[in-house]
């Protein structure tokens, strides 16, 4: 028997399988999707791989093949489906095998498995006095204790952690008793469970939840294309509030039903909290989560759970996809508009794409669901690749938020140079004397380095890609799309004022702000630095929604899938913030990320209002935000996508290259440009030009873009540049990464 195995070496050089014999007392044991150790290369050095194929045919002559040297102890296989799905990430997202499989396999070994331990009385009931008048004429009084104890149980079972400390009793003691047949110390395995008896946390989102007809005819439909065996992908466009989660647990609980599993796909950890709560209350323990903040232990045993039939639903960011469900029937990705679904390392798979092949691999259904559906996902829907359904109205009596919105260039002109406008101020004022709550909500992404007019609202942008340049630390403003660049800019170009530069506040200093301006609310903040403990996200929307505090400041984090019900007031300090980023995607960022923010206000019977603070009150992206007008939004941005050739109007692959030297990594880029108008003379090249964050750790960056409408042809044109650089020695100290569509 011989094992096609892929080495454990993230190398292009060695980016396929190499052959071994197996052992003879391997053969009954090994599988395709084992780990293994080999001897590998001129030193034999040992090295652990995965076995891709048995086969009983020797691709070279035998007396050249090495034998494999063993299995991991303690590792974990992949099993078949995943080796499929590994394979297709390696078409389609390039990167090299093994990274491929190391991301399907979340846990690649066993942990230390976890023991219960009981203590239980072996005694009859009429023997019990007999011992303990035994014990007391011995004055054996921490025996006669235990077995007062135990027989006070209704099983007479005890943990043994609660008999040797809060009891006292000796582990010499138990030995003894247990000796003398009177008890019996019994281990039984305990899996960690991360949303295991958090019985507060059930209770407040354990009420019943009538489902509407638009509602139930969504489920009706989703399980009626499952139940023909002809399940496929569907988009749900509910405005916030519509009771979407509502319509995904039906849904599961339904396919449960079908003795089927679901996998719930949400954006990040922050947003775990009310959603794990809400599928206990109907799940109970056969709900369980997957995240990186979780010990390797609870990874592994919510692993080892679900492959055992023990789960019913997972829970989690992206990695959750990898769940080894055996009978899976519906994979949900909730908010799938989210930037955060795209993978940013090796292989830079798209959890949205990757779902849809796992789920077609093994008949089940898709379900996307957001407020504001990305872009791309409205396009598939609008072309009938998707199924399409709406939810219009917000459940209850509850209603959309009225949005005002500010224009900072009047307020700056009256004298103003406050974070807060008159109207937020006076609606922070009049929302702490009815005791309701609010949200402040600051964008901090990508603002380092935007030029933008505080007089006019102008941003700097690229005359050729229609982005806005970016500031280099050289005082030069570039574009990363074309590489045009330009000198620094005094003023703005547009109405000639000086006052032109960065945004710099960050949401501690809006905290600050608040806590002098409003020196009677109770503040809350949540960002990175507030969140970097385990459990610190659950920590601080449980006090939010307890009522602990008046005004909740945050980033994107606070604005996604909460629902408050005592919100009544949404600020947006900044919206500019997410415009002037330097990313054709910056307009339909921003009007997510202002509809998602103004769906936190309003979801109960009290009336909710939105306050967006802006320098480009006109800028289609806030004045279809204003109004909650998606398809407004779409056709626009669309015509935008659409003239530039940007997806989903045609697809777009990112190359990244990296050096310590600069050159090096220029030198690359152009390299591979000249490759590529040599062989695919019809593709549309732009660039090479640094990155945007030009130098990390010490490391230059530059980037160089294609464009075509054409899929296929961008996945010929990365495999012919892997394949030239794996060759060419001349660029060994370069790491290039391909990004296929980036978000």
């Amino acid at each position: 028997m011989y094992a096609n195995i892929i080495i454990d070496i993230a190398h292009e050089k060695v980016d396929r399988t190499f052959q071994y014999l197996v052992p003879p007392q391997l053969e009954q044991v090994i599988a395709v999707g084992s780990q293994v150790k080999v001897p590998f290369g001129s030193g034999n050095a040992n090295r652990t791989g995965y076995v891709l194929e048995l086969t009983d045919q020797a691709e070279i002559a035998p007396e050249k093949i090495k034998m494999l040297s063993g299995i991991v102890e303690n590792s974990v296989s992949v099993e078949q489906h995943f080796l499929a799905l590994a394979d297709w990430m390696h078409h389609q997202y390039g990167s090299t095998m093994i990274q491929c499989l190391k991301t399907v396999l979340p846990v690649r070994r066993h942990t230390r498995k976890k023991e219960r331990r009981q203590v239980r009385l072996l005694l009859e009931a009429d023997d019990v006095e007999r011992q303990l008048t035994l014990y007391e004429k011995k004055r054996a009084r921490a025996r006669k204790r235990l077995i007062e104890a135990l027989a006070a149980q209704p099983g007479m079972t005890l943990d043994y952690e609660a008999v040797t400390g809060q009891l006292r009793i000796s582990a010499s003691a138990l030995r003894a008793m247990a000796d003398e047949q009177v008890i019996a110390v019994e281990s039984e395995r305990a899996y960690r469970n991360p949303v295991s008896g958090d019985v507060n946390l059930r209770a407040r989102f354990s009420q019943s939840f009538c489902l509407t007809g638009e509602q139930l005819k969504i489920v009706s439909e989703v399980l009626e294309e499952f139940d023909c065996k002809r399940p496929g992908v569907s988009l749900l466009h509910g405005i916030t509030g519509s009771g979407k989660t509502a319509v995904y647990i039906e849904l599961a609980e339904q396919m449960v039903k079908r003795g089927r599993q679901v996998i719930v796909l949400i954006p990040e950890i922050a947003l775990t909290y009310q959603t794990v709560t809400r599928f206990c209350a109907r799940f109970g323990d056969r709900v369980s989560i997957l995240n990186s903040r979780m010990s390797e232990g609870e990874r592994y045993d919510q692993f080892e759970r679900a492959k055992s039939g023990q789960l019913d639903v997972m829970i989690g960011p992206r990695s959750a996809l990898f769940t080894p469900f055996l009978k899976l029937g519906l994979i949900v990705i909730d908010e799938e508009h989210e930037a955060t679904y795209k993978s940013e390392t090796m292989p830079r798979y798209h959890a949205r794409e990757t779902a849809i092949e796992r789920a077609r691999m093994l008949g089940a259904c898709v379900l996307l669901g957001s407020a504001t559906p990305s872009v791309e996902s409205y396009w598939k829907a609008m072309r009938g690749e998707y199924r399409l359904f709406r939810l219009n109205m917000r459940h209850g009596k509850a209603s959309l938020p009225s949005v005002e919105v500010v224009d900072l260039r009047k307020e700056l002109m009256m004298g103003n140079r406050s974070m807060f406008s008159a109207s937020l101020r006076d609606a922070i004022e009049e929302r702490l004397q009815k005791k309701e709550q609010m949200m402040l909500f600051l964008n901090r992404r990508g603002y380092a380095g935007i030029l933008s007019c505080r007089q006019c609202g102008a941003v700097i942008g690229c005359p050729h890609c229609a982005v806005a340049l970016s500031l280099h630390s050289d005082g030069r403003l570039h574009c990363h799309y074309c590489g045009y660049s330009t000198g620094g800019v005094k003023c703005c170009p547009t109405c000639g004022s000086a006052y032109i530069g960065t945004f710099k506040a960050g949401t501690q200093k809006i905290e600050e702000q608040v806590r002098r301006e409003f020196a009677n609310a109770r503040v809350l903040r949540m960002d990175f630095d507030a969140t970097r403990k385990k459990d610190s996200y659950q920590k601080i929307l449980e006090s939010f929604a307890d009522g602990e505090a008046d005004i909740l400041v945050g980033t994107q984090m606070i604005v996604k899938g909460h629902d408050f019900p005592n919100v009544t007031l949404v600020g947006v300090l900044a919206a500019d913030l997410s415009l002037a980023v330097s990313d054709y995607r910056a307009a339909e960022r921003t009007f997510q990320l202002l509809e998602q923010a103004a769906g936190r206000a309003g979801r109960s019977d009290k009336a909710g209002q939105v306050i967006i603070q802006t320098y480009q009150p006109e800028h289609y992206a806030v004045t279809h935000a204003a109004a909650h007008d998606y398809e407004g939004f779409y056709e626009e941005e669309m015509n935008y996508r659409s003239l530039m050739g940007y997806p989903p109007a045609q697809h777009m692959l990112v190359i990244h290259a990296a050096a310590k030297e600069e050159y090096q990594a220029e030198q690359c880029m152009k390299w591979f440009a000249r490759l590529i108008r040599e062989q695919f003379p019809g593709l549309l090249g732009l660039g090479p030009a640094p990155e945007s964050v030009a130098k990390v750790s010490d490391r230059y960056q530059w980037a160089f873009y294609l464009k075509d409408a054409d899929q296929e042809l961008l996945i010929r044109a990365r495999s012919v540049l892997e394949r030239a650089l794996s060759s060419n020695s001349d660029y060994e100290g370069v790491s290039v990464q391909f990004d296929p569509d980036p978000m």
